[in-house]
């Protein structure tokens, strides 16, 4: 007998993207820029920074667990109720906490093959089945996903836009996906990125929120700027929330990140400045892509997926040894992809001047 869960002997872990720090340390280097894990380029919101240091000198206390005051802003926000709203330490509590509180021993989990890994990691810590299909054309292939479904299915992840292709399901292939769909059947649309979508055929999700099979994931980690605070939420019907509420841990969400959330939902300008900053530079690195023949994903994410035509362990090496930190696709199953984070302007053009010296 060994000491360890025969499904976590088996697991591959979750490779975040590499830290500026280590990266400086073990290069020696003095500059290095990060364009790997779809952080927001231009920094914290004023407002977030004003409110966390005024937070800060209650840190004896613990927070408020029930997170009453964001839950408030956020209802009035969506037009929902504060009972619609579980909060989390960033999306991955909230999939870990969906899967324990709705999936038992012998059912199972569908998504994607190449999404955002922690779906099936999260869900194998579980001991939970997880189905995967293959993308079609670098997207969801609802339809096969549909297929995959049986009397065993419980849950099905739809990251949307999806990590790491950036690419999305229309409003019209979602409401054909959830038409007929057994109604034990939960459909989880993780929408962390659904604040850079610059189309018009993009779900409204929020609406769904009356059928009670849907539950919708959001988080504060990308165009908000508090990826080192880890604050994410759910919305869903009360009966789905209240569920959930009995499997979150007390306390999960700390008093800064609570504060910084609810000022930084009030900086629009610091929204726009952001949303701006990364449709200019996807369209510049569009050009620059066009112009040196790469091939890359047309992405509605503040990343985009590009294939560097040659083994993506070195490339990502061969980055790395200029002080520009990129993602690496091998982990998913990408092994000729490179995942770039969209930038500053200065870090786009820095970007594109190691690449053209990577290529050459």
């Amino acid at each position: 007998m060994g000491l360890v869960r025969n499904n976590i002997a088996g697991i591959k872990p979750y490779v975040a993207g590499k830290p500026i720090d280590e990266t400086k340390r073990e290069l020696g280097l003095r500059e290095v820029i990060k364009m790997a894990s779809n952080e927001n380029p231009i920094g914290v919101s004023p407002k977030a920074v004003a409110a966390i240091k005024k937070a800060i000198t209650d840190i004896n206390r613990y927070p408020d667990s029930n997170g009453f005051y964001l839950k408030r802003k956020l209802s009035c926000k969506y037009g929902l109720k504060p009972q619609n709203i579980l909060l989390g330490n960033g999306s991955d509590e909230i999939i870990d906490i969906i899967i324990k509180t709705f999936v038992e021993d012998d059912e199972n989990i569908i998504t994607a093959d190449t999404t955002f890994l922690e779906y099936e990691i999260i869900a194998r810590v579980n001991n939970r089945k997880v189905i995967t299909v293959p993308l079609k054309y670098f997207k969801y292939d609802l339809e096969a996903i549909k297929r995959k479904v049986d009397k065993k299915t419980k849950l099905i992840f739809i990251a949307n836009p999806n990590n790491p292709t950036g690419t999305y399901v229309t409003r019209h292939e979602i409401a054909d996906f959830v038409k007929n769909l057994a109604p034990d059947v939960i459909v989880v649309l993780d929408e962390a990125y659904e604040t850079f979508i610059d189309v018009d055929d993009f779900p409204k999700s929020i609406a769904s929120i009356g059928n009670d099979n849907i539950i919708i994931m959001k988080t504060f980690s990308k165009v908000y700027g508090l990826a080192g605070l880890r604050i994410g939420y759910a919305l869903a019907v009360p009966e789905l929330i209240a569920a959930m509420e009995k499997a979150r841990q007390p306390f999960n969400v700390n008093m800064l990140a609570q504060a910084g959330a609810l000022a930084v939902l009030d900086d629009k300008k610091f929204i726009k400045k952001t949303r701006k900053t990364i449709l200019e530079g996807k369209n510049y690195l569009y050009d620059e892509f066009k112009k040196m023949g790469i091939a890359y994903v047309p992405s509605v994410a503040n990343f985009i997926l590009f294939d560097c035509a040659r083994e993506t362990t070195a490339f990502f090496k061969a980055m790395l040894k200029f002080g520009v930190i990129v993602r690496d696709m091998k982990q998913y199953g990408l092994n000729n992809f490179i995942r770039v984070t969209i930038g500053t302007k200065k870090e786009n053009q820095r970007f594109i001047k190691v690449l053209k010296k990577i290529l050459k």
